[in-house]
């Protein structure tokens, strides 16, 4: 079976070639578009973790502050705090974030690779007490943390079966808004991106509010200035 975005890829050229290659226009349209929102953010950097901050514990994270130095004695704080020994964790996060009193296996490698049986790995990660990663940005003014799966993130399983996330983001990953999120994953628009806005949940419509339906029940951000 192709890889999914093949198949996309061709079914996008055919509609194309259906209908005509208008690539040039379009793109000129789009660019004309007016643009009156607002597109960049004013705030200092204390007060735009300030917001972050605020919309994390608004959607029930939990928020610690430190400095670089002091990563891995927060995570041991984060840890103990949630009643964890062992996280899973990417390739390549940097080993000087873990401390060396709790355990973190290693839960894929560089390039994504993994146990030749799917179900056996997602069961492991199921089985896991949680996940510890970075991310590529945050944006404040949604309180959004964005993940490439890139170096120091993981696949997207990773971070999306465990019950726990622990996610470290330093201070100039954060963005005041949207547009200002955006711009910071140009060229990634092939990536394959996760946005995470506190812990997973989602309600019916009788308003039962159930955690933990598409992701990690339970969220912690780690912010580092």
């Amino acid at each position: 079976m192709p890889p999914v975005s093949t198949s996309r890829d061709a079914i996008l050229r055919r509609i194309r070639q259906a209908a005509g290659d208008h690539t040039d226009t379009l793109a000129a349209e789009y660019a004309a578009i007016p643009r009156s929102y607002k597109r960049q953010g004013h705030a200092g950097r204390a007060d735009v973790l300030a917001l972050l901050s605020d919309r994390l514990r608004d959607y029930d994270a939990g928020v610690y502050y430190c400095a670089p130095a002091d990563i891995a004695s927060t995570v041991a704080a984060a840890m103990a705090a949630r009643g964890k020994t062992s996280l899973l964790r990417p390739a390549q996060l940097p080993q000087e974030w873990l401390p060396p009193a709790h355990r973190f296996p290693l839960a894929d490698t560089t390039d994504g690779a993994h146990a030749d049986d799917d179900a056996a790995w997602f069961g492991e990660i199921d089985r896991s007490e949680g996940v510890i990663t970075g991310c590529v940005t945050a944006i404040a003014f949604t309180g959004t943390i964005i993940l490439r799966h890139g170096a120091g993130e993981g696949t997207r399983a990773l971070t999306l079966i465990p019950d726990y996330h622990l996610c470290v983001v330093f201070a100039d990953q954060v963005v005041e808004t949207v547009p200002e999120g955006f711009e910071r994953l140009r060229g990634m628009e092939t990536s394959p991106l996760t946005t995470i806005s506190g812990p997973s949940a989602t309600a019916d419509i009788e308003m039962t509010r159930v955690k933990g339906v598409h992701g990690p029940r339970f969220l912690d951000v780690i912010l580092v200035d």
